[in-house]
């Protein structure tokens, strides 16, 4: 595959752009329960779409599948039940330990295991060099970046609420849990860039058998994201069991399901141009791509909270807080950019 150092990072950035945004039409669903809007974007993000992509996209999918080792398949789907698990925990632990300090543990350990245990397995040689560095700087980089924009969260969430009850004084059973969930979460979520990095032998037979660069990517996230979808499914059917929500489907509009089903779009979307940026970027592209897509990710997400006045009445002091983190963010890709060898 022919490398592209500028091609690849835009593209990675664009799917960071997608994946900071696909959670913002959830917003306008607002008569639906988590799961009734969850189901919909899990059928067409996990699903649909990247089946109905790479059946489009990829000539000879079939056989692109059956010419690949068994060993890989299983690989991929094992990695893609991590991720899926992974995708739970996220939703149970934030709700437990609150969304600041949740989302620092569970992003700052994504980015690095994501980023280093790629480097690690696959390019061992690369860890010595003198580009590595600055991989190893941009991922230190992002770990400050992603907890700065944690805290100035925290301090969001106590400016509008008017109060400053710590979690871990008044429910420490309950702190307990949700640290544990997660740190498990931020363990198991980077196994969707694994699988794309040890399922790469997917993407090198689309590319042998006529599939283009861009699109040589799209078999494998197909067969990453169908355990995903079990495992989101499965709870999603629970919740709707044990809440008896599943009668929202009939009694909301009809738009809900467009808004849910495009959140799908944006994810698979920011997925496919992740993994075609990735390939552009050589033997580290899993790497710094992925490092450098949950940089994006951040950035774009926090940018739509304050568009969408998720910020209004914070005060100045969480404002100042997160353009910090945002801004050692952008400094982060730049710098990762350059540990390309």
């Amino acid at each position: 595959m022919t490398e592209n150092l500028t091609l690849g990072l835009a593209l990675v950035v664009l799917g960071g752009i997608c994946q900071g945004s696909f959670m913002l039409p959830m917003k306008y669903a607002e008569k639906w329960r988590w799961e009734n809007a969850w189901l919909i974007f899990s059928s067409t993000a996990y699903l649909i779409l990247p089946w109905l992509v790479a059946f489009l996209t990829v000539p000879q999918l079939r056989n692109i599948l059956a010419h690949t080792s068994g060993t890989t398949i299983f690989q991929t789907l094992l990695f893609g039940l991590g991720w899926g698990l992974g995708a739970l925990t996220f939703g149970l632990g934030v709700d437990r330990l609150g969304l600041a300090l949740g989302f620092a543990i569970i992003l700052g350990l994504t980015a690095a295991i994501g980023t280093l245990v790629p480097l690690w397995v696959l390019s061992p040689e690369t860890l010595t060099c003198s580009e590595s560095r600055f991989v190893f700087l941009g991922v230190a980089l992002i770990l400050i970046g992603v907890s700065l924009c944690s805290w100035a969260g925290k301090l969001k969430e106590v400016a509008l609420k008017g109060e400053t009850r710590s979690v871990s004084s008044s429910e420490p059973k309950s702190f307990a849990i949700g640290l544990t969930l997660c740190i498990l979460s931020g363990v198991l979520s980077p196994f969707g860039n694994l699988g794309f990095a040890f399922g790469s032998e997917i993407s090198r037979v689309a590319l042998e058998s006529g599939t283009s660069e861009f699109n040589a990517a799209n078999p494998l996230w197909a067969v990453i994201t169908f355990p995903l979808f079990l495992c989101n499914a499965s709870f999603c059917a629970y919740l709707l069991v044990r809440h008896k929500s599943a009668e929202k489907f009939l009694s909301s509009p009809r738009y809900y399901y467009l808004l849910c089903a495009s959140m799908g779009a944006l994810w698979i979307a920011g997925m496919a141009l992740y993994g075609s940026g990735a390939n552009h970027l050589g033997p580290l592209g899993s790497s710094i791509g992925w490092a450098i897509l949950m940089s994006s990710m951040v950035i774009v997400a926090n940018l739509w909270g304050v568009v969408t006045g998720e910020w209004n009445k914070s005060g100045r002091k969480p404002l100042r807080v997160m353009g910090v983190g945002v801004l050692i963010l952008i400094v982060a890709i730049f710098v990762i950019g350059l540990g390309k060898p």
